[in-house]
């Protein structure tokens, strides 16, 4: 895969992706930016949850098993040194629908241990929980 990112004035960054799709990069105000798009942690912490997003859909699907709704939230601690990186990330899968709960387990183990080369691609520890159905929060075991 093969990026060009373009600068587009102050802290602004543009690019297309191979796909065809724009994204526009920003940084707040207070850093010289104009707010003009999001900033490139939270593209990654998207990318996280997009990633492991659609594995998990794919899994599901290759079980025969559609949820009526699926959200993800993700939370991602940063270090207060520089590099700044990302340090934990917690992700929390929420679905509702008929699904066999250690179905949805396995489809979120697949995506975090084998699948997701996003979240592969990060030093960060990444944790896990899951409701369906709106029952009370589970943490993935490890």
């Amino acid at each position: 895969m093969k990026l060009t990112i373009d600068w587009t004035g102050n802290m602004g960054f543009s690019s297309t992706t191979p796909t065809g799709h724009q994204i526009k990069m920003d940084a707040s105000v207070e850093v010289g930016g104009q707010n003009s798009g999001p900033r490139p942690t939270e593209l990654l912490l998207n990318a996280v949850a997009g990633c492991t997003g659609i594995d998990i859909i794919s899994i599901l699907h290759k079980m025969r098993l559609k949820p009526l709704s699926f959200h993800i939230d993700v939370e991602g601690a940063r270090a207060e040194e520089h590099p700044k990186k990302f340090t934990n990330v917690n992700i929390h899968y929420s679905f509702e629908g008929d699904l066999p709960e250690e179905k949805v387990v396995r489809a979120i183990k697949l995506s975090k241990d084998k699948y997701c080369s996003v979240s592969h691609s990060l030093s960060a520890t990444i944790t896990a929980s899951y409701s369906i159905n709106s029952e009370e929060k589970k943490v993935l075991d490890e």
